[in-house]
């Protein structure tokens, strides 16, 4: 199936989560991405969530689909010399090691760049290769509690808030497809690869930008503005409970008449016409001075309500409107299945799995979903394809412990 980025090689160093995610972007794309592993371990991330031994759990599964698995022991010298002779067969090496470990491999981008001048580095560190933290080592966390995304989240009086989504880790693996895939096409003008870099601290940075934009306006504002409630000064503009009372069993109304009369709209859809041009609400300034009152009223009526009645009668009308949808209402959610988000993989130990796919729809590129691969599962089939390595090379290798 020919996809936008058939054709591409991309050699995958990668591990954990915020690598994995910027390689899966480009093999969804359709690039051959070949994911190198050491002999016996393979990525740390295997195991984590796995319900058996020596099964690759379901964390593994939803960051490497679409994926090739070889093992290569980069410590030995015929493991490096089989891996820059991958190189020169490739258009990307991606990695996201610990500060300084390609190049005390002898693999910086020097050494693939004589091999292979139109080579693409794409590189993911905590804090990138030079500044005060650059040898520092980062998660998902740290990458939040440094790029902006805590302090920005929680009830203004309260203890910074992390946010669920891994905006540090998958959040910067997507930064650095987009700067990869830009590196390709300059390298069709230019001829010449280049080191595409992208710190997890700068990609959170950039992905609060938004939020912290009350910072401008005065450099001393506690920049959280509360999870629940809008903090754009309007009313109604928050999270409202629904029936049943559920723990997810709330919607985001916002109904301010910045968007579509938002606040007539809604005293018609709550039987409430009576308030209408009642002075004490007439503005937007009055409304937010009397909040508090004004949400009591509208979660008195959500709470009348399913938060997909809730949403199925506001909707309509231009208000914008949301449920809160858990992990099991996505997976039953009509929309994201028509929108084909949802797909199944056959996978050798878990069978069928479903999983979210990749959410960049290209017209004349269709998503496919493969299975992530094994522990070098691979291993034959690229060196003798890439490579053109025969049986008994290969043989050798595992005899020596190379792959």
């Amino acid at each position: 199936m020919e996809q936008a980025l058939s054709g591409f090689r991309v050699i995958d160093l990668t591990q954990w989560e915020a690598g994995t995610s910027f390689t899966q972007a480009l093999a969804w794309l359709g690039a051959d991405v070949i994911k190198v592993e050491a002999p016996g371990r393979g990525d740390p991330g295997r195991p984590v969530m796995s319900d058996k031994p020596d099964w690759d759990g379901p964390y593994f599964l939803i960051l490497n689909s679409n994926k090739r698995s070889v093992t290569l022991d980069l410590k030995t010298e015929k493991g490096k010399e089989i891996f820059l002779e991958l190189v020169k067969q490739a258009d990307v090496v991606a990695e996201n090691l610990a500060p300084g470990v390609l190049e005390k491999l002898g693999l910086g981008y020097d050494v693939l760049s004589e091999v292979n001048p139109r080579i693409v580095l794409g590189r993911i560190k905590g804090f990138g290769t030079w500044g005060p933290y650059s040898e520092y080592k980062c998660f998902d966390m740290i990458a939040q509690s440094m790029g902006g995304s805590y302090a920005t989240t929680g009830e203004p009086d309260e203890p910074p808030m992390p946010v669920g989504p891994t905006i540090g880790d998958t959040g910067t693996g997507y930064h650095a497809a987009l700067g990869v895939t830009a590196a390709l096409l300059q390298r069709e003008r230019t001829g010449k690869g280049q080191v595409v870099e992208v710190a997890m601290q700068d990609a959170v940075t950039n992905l609060s930008r938004v939020a912290m934009l009350f910072h401008y306006l005065d450099p001393d504002d506690p920049l959280r503005r509360g999870r629940n409630a809008g903090w754009t000064g309007e009313s109604p503009a928050r999270m409202y409970r629904c029936k049943p009372g559920g723990l997810d069993d709330y919607c985001y109304i916002y109904a301010t008449d910045s968007i579509s009369d938002g606040w007539n709209t809604l005293l018609t859809t709550m039987d409430r016409e009576d308030l209408i041009g009642d002075e004490r609400y007439d503005t937007g300034e009055k409304r937010y001075a009397r909040r508090d009152e004004i949400d009591a009223m509208v979660e008195g009526w959500t709470q009348q309500h399913t938060k997909y009645e809730v949403m199925n009668l506001l909707a309509p009308q231009g208000i914008v409107v949301g449920p809160v949808l858990n992990a099991k209402d996505l997976f039953s959610d009509p929309h994201i299945a028509e929108r084909e988000m949802i797909g199944t993989m056959s996978h050798p130990q878990q069978g069928e799995f479903k999983m979210f796919v990749s959410p960049i729809k290209l017209s004349d590129s269709p998503n496919r979903l493969e299975a992530a691969p094994l522990l070098g599962q691979h291993t034959t089939e690229v060196l003798k394809e890439v490579l053109e390595y025969s049986k008994e090379q290969v043989q050798v290798l595992e005899k020596d412990g190379v792959v």
